[in-house]
């Protein structure tokens, strides 16, 4: 049985704003293409999954490390929860009718780690009690606003782990308590 882990970049003040927060450094960038090549897939509200569509095509000015996790991020089955798309791209399925049941049903047909990417949808599958891992990657960043990890009130939570990335990032490992 797979399972479930919502995992994003947070600044020190709570927000998740990868535009305003800055692209990773190199050794962060080498753990998110390791952890991306790992997966066994990732379920994506249309916000997210519409930002992470840029991966689909090549970029100009791409370095060998963007087309390693272009493809990495590529070849990685995707789900996506949407009312308003009717389409996905390459190798993502639109999930429709009941979202509690259709993540079930991935976590029982697959093994390993699902990641969750957004925290619109990372909140109501918490609401629903079906995240099963809480990554936190603290940058020393603070941007006074925008969008927080969580988006309301949390059970509470437990400390798994930490792990210094590089110099200056942390990540947090939370499970429910």
């Amino acid at each position: 049985m797979a399972k479930l882990v919502y995992a994003l970049n947070q600044t020190l003040d709570g927000y998740v704003d990868h535009m305003k927060v800055g692209p990773p450094h190199p050794t962060l960038f080498r753990h998110f293409i390791e952890h991306v090549r790992s997966l066994a897939g990732s379920v994506y509200g249309r916000t997210t999954y519409d930002i992470m569509r840029y991966w689909d095509q090549d970029q100009p000015g791409w370095d060998a490390d963007d087309r390693e996790f272009a493809t990495a991020w590529q070849n990685m089955p995707k789900w996506v929860v949407s009312r308003s798309l009717k389409s996905t791209g390459p190798n993502a399925t639109l999930l429709e009718g009941d979202l509690e049941s259709a993540i079930r049903a991935l976590k029982a047909e697959h093994d390993g780690e699902i990641a969750v990417a957004g925290p619109n949808l990372a909140g109501t599958l918490t609401n629903r009690g079906l995240i099963d891992e809480y990554r936190i990657y603290l940058r020393p960043v603070v941007l006074g606003s925008g969008q927080p990890f969580f988006t309301g009130p949390r059970p509470p939570l437990r400390l798994l782990s930490h792990e210094l990335i590089g110099a200056d990032v942390l990540r947090l490992v939370y499970v429910p308590a």
